[in-house]
């Protein structure tokens, strides 16, 4: 489970921008996840919560997760289209010469303060 992970690495960037803003307590954190990102947002959003306990800045503060669809690019006919319903092959010419434009990030998008 690197949900755990990702959490801690969260709480340690939550706390460097309550520092730099004097926040005295975070109520809810955004996280953008893409969605083959291998990320379950369940277990982060457990995670976070056993966590937040641990932390008075954090303590009761929520944990929201948004998604960042997943989009694949082909090489030969030069189109965008949606991961997940089509993985590596090109709906649109059959192509495999494609990569991932977006859908693989974790990123600590918001920080709302009491």
């Amino acid at each position: 489970m690197h949900e755990l992970g990702i959490v801690f690495h969260i709480t340690k960037q939550v706390e460097e921008v309550a520092k730099e803003n004097n926040a005295q307590h975070i109520s809810e954190v955004v996280l953008s996840l893409g969605e083959v990102s291998t990320v379950i947002p369940s277990y982060l959003e457990d995670c976070w919560a056993w966590n937040s306990k641990k932390y008075p800045l954090l303590e009761g503060s929520k944990l929201t997760c948004e998604t960042i669809k997943a989009v694949t690019f082909c090489e030969d006919c030069k189109q965008e289209y949606g991961t997940v319903e089509h993985g590596k092959t090109c709906p649109h010419c059959g192509s495999t010469n494609t990569y991932l434009v977006t859908g693989n990030e974790v990123i600590l998008k918001e920080v709302i303060v009491d």
